[in-house]
């Protein structure tokens, strides 16, 4: 297995890398991310098996099932290790890992979001951690990760990276844009490898300074630096996993088909579902619920991405997709353009950043993105939001956080009847508790090991929207 770059140059000149090589590297020297060259595909009796393995041994191994067509640079006896090491009960509370919980008929919620810190970003970031340790172990290098989150992966980052060897963590978050508990879950840590950035601006500020460190090929170098947004290809992979897991518990046999929503900001998260569906999943529709911020729905509906400005990036109730930005966004539109790396190294890298937008709508390309690869989009407001969790308390008895409350709402607006609906979970309540309140008038229940940790002390430095800024405190730490 081999990975390309989205901005390659097709045909014998793309350079090709292997897994291990991409899982340190982050974005390729080109801008572009990685890729596999081609879908590993998934036959009706690789299916079956998985289901077998599934049902019988457990999540971690499937996953192992599944990661072994992504990486054959690693050993397998290594592979399954790492693999039975990250996804254990003791880790994440059950033994399906990521159980399903029926809401109504033909609408079922699978949970994500019962790792260490309560979000959905702990299944791959569980992962990628151990893969970290493990490859530098073998090359006796370390590394220095330069991350942006606009909530739950910072956290997630940062519980599977503390106290790893050979690695430090440097994460930017957007200044008094998260919640109290998601920067309680960031800031109270102390370990020596762990350090916050709050930056002046929004998400997509942060993003960009992350990006022009990593296009700054020489400073990458000298600090080795490496990525765990989900611009590194190894977290997406590991995301696709629990969309067989999902399906094998949604379905008897392989003749079913389900659909999938998913709250989306950065395009990660749906991106695996994608990926899922090109290896031969049966999925009929990938939906993608948005909040105010609606740049994807505004793509899937007529055609036309425009990224919005700092001031135009509304802040919401739910934070974690306060994005403009959608980076894995472009994995997708390469496959959409016929995997045409020239064609989309002129969108995303010269006309967004001239013209902060590009038109697909008048491209025949554009409207597979619906009949081809099953994409439909929604938007969720705040008042949405508000109903949906009263109203799926109420009828159901299940408290949900923001962004699944988003995901939920747009969900309902394209059930049929006959086919199942998975909504992705996204966290649990209590990282949204002011929304919660609002909604319900309680407060949500809290994990026993998280009680009072917004009072503890914390450890953060305020930083200007600057790469060269980061720079600088990179390199005074790793002197």
């Amino acid at each position: 297995m081999k990975y390309i770059s989205t901005r390659a140059a097709s045909g014998a000149s793309a350079e090709r890398k292997s897994f291990c090589e991409i899982l340190l590297e982050g974005l390729a020297p080109d801008g572009g991310l990685y890729l596999p060259e081609s879908y590993p595909r998934v036959d009706d009796a690789m299916l079956a098996k998985w289901r077998d393995v599934y049902n019988k041994q457990g999540y971690a191994a499937l996953a192992f099932e599944v990661l072994s067509l992504y990486i054959d640079d690693i050993p397998a006896v290594d592979l399954k290790a790492i693999c039975a090491k990250t996804y254990t009960e003791a880790v994440f509370g059950t033994r399906e890992i990521v159980p399903l919980k029926k809401l109504q008929d033909g609408l079922l919620l699978e949970a994500l979001s019962n790792g260490p810190t309560l979000a959905f970003k702990d299944m791959a970031m569980q992962l990628l951690g151990n893969l970290f340790e493990y490859e530098l172990a073998r090359r006796g290098e370390e590394l220095n990760i330069l991350g942006a989150t606009s909530g739950d992966t910072g956290s997630a980052a940062e519980y599977a990276m503390r106290g790893k060897k050979g690695v430090r963590v440097f994460m930017t978050s957007p200044y008094g844009r998260m919640s109290p508990f998601q920067q309680a879950q960031m800031f109270s840590l102390m370990d020596e490898n762990i350090h916050n950035i709050a930056v002046d601006g929004v998400f997509d500020d942060c993003q960009d300074m992350v990006k022009a460190v990593s296009n700054d090929l020489d400073f990458k170098r000298k600090y080795k630096i490496g990525t765990v947004n989900s611009i590194n290809w190894a977290r997406l992979m590991a995301q696709v996993v629990y969309y067989f897991a999902g399906y094998f518990q949604a379905t008897q046999a392989n003749t079913e088909k389900v659909s999938f929503t998913v709250p989306s900001g950065n395009f990660g998260n749906v991106c695996a579902g994608h990926v899922a569906r090109m290896m031969g999943l049966p999925i009929d529709r990938l939906v993608v619920a948005t909040n105010e911020n609606d740049v994807l729905d505004e793509f899937f509906r007529t055609g036309v991405y425009r990224v919005r400005g700092s001031a135009d990036t509304h802040e919401t109730s739910s934070p974690s997709m306060d994005i403009s930005k959608a980076s894995n966004f472009e994995r997708f539109v390469f496959d959409l353009l016929g995997r045409d790396g020239a064609r989309v190294k002129a969108l995303f890298g010269d006309a967004l950043g001239k013209e902060g937008r590009f038109d697909l709508s008048a491209d025949p390309a554009f409207m597979q993105a619906a009949t081809r690869y099953g994409f439909v989009s929604g938007k969720s407001t705040h008042t949405d939001r508000l109903g949906t969790i009263k109203n799926t308390f109420e009828k159901f008895g299940v408290m949900i956080d923001t962004h699944t409350a988003d995901a939920v709402k747009v969900a309902r607006e394209y059930l049929k009847p006959g086919m199942t609906m998975i909504v992705l979970e996204t966290a649990l309540p209590i990282k949204f508790a002011a929304t919660i309140v609002e909604a319900l008038g309680r407060e949500p229940d809290r994990p026993a090991k998280f009680l009072g940790i917004e009072d503890l002390p914390k450890r953060v430095t305020r930083m200007a929207a600057d790469a060269d800024a980061i720079k600088a405190y990179i390199a005074q730490h790793c002197a």
